[in-house]
């Protein structure tokens, strides 16, 4: 993984642990099938590089990352590995309703010693408000209902980065039915089709 630890400036001890974080998904898999059985088959290009691919587009100063939907922590855990020693103020919460999921979510940041990673069982609905610097999620939900959930997270600074399938030409114009927002699309680069969304100056529409 020499490409990996040029292009993003991954050190040696940040690339084992993201290979130890590989090798619990792997042990884990089989008790709480966390991703697709044939994703794990290219886990470095379908999880990890797809969640790399967003740090470029974090701010340097960001200090609060919500990750909606985290799952078995794609993005969000990849994103606080890699800027856990960068960014010292910054505080990453993977925001995740399924308790087998967050069990798996503690085990990592307990056994990788992730102190600026906090996780919440819980549905986003249900959590309290505070604004955030980036809200990240990936195949979570439609563009439309990521930003429902992302509005009351939303200050004047917020950018949202959400990874989206070949279909997200589709998604951007559903959501401006409802939604007022600046998007730059950014290919992505484990998809041919799909595209990174890096969303600011979020507001709804008046009915």
């Amino acid at each position: 993984m020499e490409n990996l630890i040029e292009k993003y400036n991954v050190s040696r001890e940040t690339f084992e642990l993201l290979k130890a974080y590989e090798d619990s998904l792997r042990e884990w898999q089989n008790k709480f099938n966390l991703v697709s059985k044939a994703s794990l088959d290219d886990a470095w290009n379908r999880h990890f590089i797809d969640s790399l691919q967003l740090l470029p587009l974090v701010p340097d100063d960001a200090e609060i990352i919500y990750d909606f939907g985290s799952g078995a922590g794609f993005p969000g855990l990849v994103l606080a590995i890699v800027l856990k020693d960068k960014t010292p103020y910054l505080k990453i919460k993977l925001v995740e309703s399924i308790k087998k999921k967050t069990v798996y979510l503690n085990f990592v940041v307990s056994q990788l010693n992730l102190t600026n990673v906090e996780v919440i069982n819980n549905r986003i609905e249900n959590i309290p408000t505070e604004k955030a610097d980036v809200i990240t999620s990936r195949a979570m939900t439609s563009l439309d209902s990521l930003l429902e959930y992302a509005y009351r997270f939303c200050g004047n600074k917020t950018k949202c980065i959400f990874p989206k399938g070949k279909k997200y030409m589709e998604e951007i114009a559903e959501a401006k039915k409802r939604w007022n927002f600046d998007v730059r699309a950014i290919p992505s680069i484990t998809s041919d089709e799909g595209a990174v969304l890096e969303i600011k100056d979020l507001s709804a529409k008046r009915r």
